[in-house]
C-alpha cells in the first residue's frame, strides 16, 4: 500500500466530493479518482460506492479513512524524528469553546502564520461534549474543552488530554444584592442566593453539574431557571431578572448592574485542556499547536 495515496481517501472521507478534494489538494478530480482505483488495488478491496450522482466511502473504505489518520501522522512523525529542522506543513481542525478560541486558539493561529506558514487552521465553536463527540468522529484533530475541579469530567480512553491553563471562576450575582454576602466562604456564598434563579449552560452541563455539587454541600437544591453558553447573555440575565445568579469568571468587566463574588475554602477553577485521539498528538502540525496553546 503506497501510503501517499491516503491522503486521497482520506481528505474523501472529510470532503465528501471529489472536487472538494482535489481543490484541497492542489490537483484534478481525474488524478483524486485514479489514486483512489490504485489504493483499491492496492488494498484488494472497494472504497467507493455509487451514492446517485456522486460516490460515497464503502464500510472498508471508512475503515481504511479512520487508519489513515493514524498512519499520516505516524510517517509525519517519523519525517520530523529523523529531521527535527523539517517545516511542519498540513491542516489543524481545531474545536473549541468561545473562551478558548479568543484566548489562545487566535494567538496561535497569528504564531503558526509567522513561523510555520504551511500549517493551516479550521476553528470551530463548539461546546466541549460537542468538540468530544467530533473528535470521536474524526470531524476534528484537536478539541479544546474545560470542567472545574470540584466537579471533574470523565474522558474516553481513546483520548489524550494535555493541560493548557486554570482560571478562577465565582458566583456573580446582582450587584445590589452582593452586599448581603460577608466574606467569600464558596458555601456561605452559595447559601446566600438559594433562593434566587440559577443560570445553566444550555449546550455543556460542566457548570450545572458543579452548581450542583457546591449546593448540595451548602445543604439545597438550586433552581436552575435560565440556561445560556454565552457569558454576555448570563450577565443580561441577571440584571433584566435582578433574581439570576450564575457562574463568571473572577476579574471580568461586568456591567453596572453585575458583581462577581470570589469563592473561596474551596475554591472554584475551570480547567482548559487540548484533546487529541491517541497516538496523534505527535503529528507536526498538531504538536506545534499544542505547544503554543500550552504556553
Amino acid at each position: 500500500m503506497e501510503t501517499r495515496r491516503l491522503q486521497f481517501l482520506l481528505e474523501l472521507s472529510r470532503h465528501g466530493s471529489m472536487r472538494a478534494v482535489a481543490d484541497v489538494l492542489g490537483t484534478t478530480t481525474s488524478t483524486v479518482s485514479q489514486q483512489i482505483a490504485v489504493l483499491a488495488r492496492e488494498t484488494g478491496a472497494p472504497l467507493l460506492e455509487p451514492d446517485g450522482r456522486r460516490v460515497r466511502l464503502t464500510p472498508a473504505g471508512r475503515r481504511l479513512a479512520e487508519h489513515a489518520v493514524t498512519i499520516l501522522a505516524a510517517v509525519e512523525a517519523a519525517r520530523a524524528d529523523l529531521d527535527p529542522q523539517a517545516e511542519p506543513a498540513g491542516m489543524v481542525r481545531v474545536a473549541g469553546f468561545a473562551t478558548a478560541v479568543r484566548r489562545s486558539v487566535l494567538p496561535a493561529v497569528a504564531a503558526l502564520a509567522e513561523h510555520h506558514p504551511r500549517v493551516r487552521v479550521a476553528v470551530s465553536e463548539y461546546e466541549p461534549a460537542e468538540a468530544l463527540a467530533a473528535l470521536l468522529a474524526d470531524d476534528v484533530d484537536l478539541a479544546l474543552v474545560y470542567d472545574y475541579d470540584l466537579a471533574p469530567a470523565t474522558v474516553d480512553p481513546e483520548i489524550g488530554v494535555t493541560p493548557l491553563w486554570t482560571a478562577a471562576w465565582g458566583l456573580g450575582v446582582p450587584a445590589a444584592d452582593a452586599r448581603r454576602v460577608r466574606g467569600e466562604h464558596t458555601l456561605a456564598v452559595f447559601d446566600a442566593f438559594r433562593d434566587h434563579d440559577w443560570i445553566g449552560n444550555s449546550r455543556n452541563d460542566a457548570d450545572e453539574d458543579v452548581v450542583r455539587t457546591l449546593a448540595s454541600i451548602a445543604g439545597f437544591t438550586p433552581r436552575v431557571t435560565h440556561r445560556a453558553d454565552n457569558l454576555d447573555l448570563v450577565e443580561d440575565l441577571i440584571t433584566a431578572t435582578g433574581r439570576g445568579v450564575g457562574l463568571l469568571p473572577v476579574g471580568r468587566r461586568t456591567g453596572p448592574g453585575v458583581t462577581v463574588l470570589p469563592l473561596s475554602d474551596p475554591d472554584l477553577r475551570q480547567r482548559a485542556f487540548g484533546c487529541t485521539r491517541r497516538g496523534r498528538a505527535a503529528w507536526p502540525p498538531l504538536a506545534s499547536m499544542l505547544r503554543l496553546l500550552a504556553k
